[in-house]
């Protein structure tokens, strides 16, 4: 029996834009040649601090933490993961084109389909599935930072680590303790105590 082709990164966007955007052919046919392989090493970034974001990525594989620098004691703070399957962004930079207050960086090697905001933005006034896909990113964003910042205040540390492993299955294995322990807001220690009531889960 032959063997089953591997879907390509093409066909891999093309399935999340039906679904996450319900794009029509003609749609997709619009965009199809504005979208650029890009490949960024582990530790490598997609956006830098103080840089305005240029791109909109859909990631094939890898994965990125988003996060940002205290300036007065230089520790970093982890505001969000982000996995293979999703569009990936800064988004209030990309709109306003104004520069990134976070960094955006390849937790391991990435691959990545990115478009301009220029081709974006061609694309809003072209056609309403792709306005329709700009809402929709824009909504995505804004539900996730209201809901890690109430999670901040409303959930304990052990149900945010909870719902982290529920929205995020296998987060153990692909991202450090330290990382997790600072999306989290806490330290080290106080994570490996909640680990151990919990079984080490």
């Amino acid at each position: 029996m032959a063997p089953v082709s591997p879907v390509s990164p093409h066909q891999l966007l093309t399935q999340q834009l039906q679904a996450f955007a319900r794009l029509s052919e003609e749609d997709l046919r619009l965009a199809e040649e504005h979208w650029t392989l890009r490949t960024i090493p582990r530790h490598e970034f997609f956006n830098f601090r103080n840089a305005v974001c240029q791109y909109v990525g859909f990631i094939v594989r890898g994965l990125f933490r988003v996060y940002y620098v205290d300036p007065v004691t230089d520790t970093e703070h982890n505001v969000v993961f982000v996995p293979e399957g999703t569009f990936l962004t800064s988004l209030k930079s990309l709109l306003t084109q104004e520069a990134c207050p976070y960094y955006i960086a390849a937790l391991e090697d990435a691959e990545l389909l990115v478009i301009s905001v220029g081709q974006l933005q061609a694309l809003f006034d072209q056609s309403h599935g792709w306005e329709r896909f700009g809402r929709l990113l824009a909504e995505q964003y804004l539900v996730v930072q209201q809901a890690k910042a109430e999670a901040m205040l409303f959930q304990t540390a052990e149900q945010r680590y909870l719902a982290l492993l529920e929205q995020f299955p296998g987060v153990t294995n692909r991202v450090s303790l330290g990382h997790i322990a600072s999306y989290l807001g806490i330290k080290g220690p106080s994570l490996s105590r909640i680990r151990a009531q919990l079984g080490r889960v």
